[in-house]
């Protein structure tokens, strides 16, 4: 994920970022699940049902790749991250939600919002090792 600085938290930063930064990793891989999931437990029987399983994250994961992963194609300011983030990772605690679990989706949901919030305040960027401090004069 970026910063505000566009750059990526490696896992040589601290051990406890490295940690969160997996969070998030395991946060987005449930929110495709639990999309997933909410997609073949609703609408009718049959192909339907499959079709929506695959379909509803789908959109989803394309979304998170083009503008919210750490190495996305396009990476917009923070407030569109968020957003996209939002949808993403909300609507996959919606979807928990849907399929009859309130309490998980409740605990997912604050998950996100204490992951996301730590990720994006305590933000760590590379340091540029192949720079030279400059000489002062």
């Amino acid at each position: 994920m970026a910063g505000r600085g566009g750059g990526v938290a490696g896992l040589d930063a601290q051990p406890w970022c490295a940690a969160n930064e997996a969070l998030a990793f395991l946060l987005e891989l449930a929110a495709l699940g639990c999309l997933g999931w909410w997609g073949l437990h609703t609408g009718p029987e049959g192909v339907s049902r499959t079709l929506l399983g695959v379909g509803t994250p789908l959109p989803a994961a394309v979304v998170w790749a083009l503008f919210a992963a750490p190495r996305a194609r396009w990476r917009p300011r923070l407030p569109l991250v968020l957003v996209v983030k939002a949808l993403v990772l909300g609507g996959g605690a919606a979807a928990l939600y849907g399929v009859g679990h309130p309490v998980a989706a409740g605990v997912m949901a604050v998950v996100t919002i204490a992951n996301t919030t730590v990720a994006e305040t305590f933000r760590v960027l590379p340091v540029d090792r192949g720079a030279e401090p400059a000489a002062a004069e």
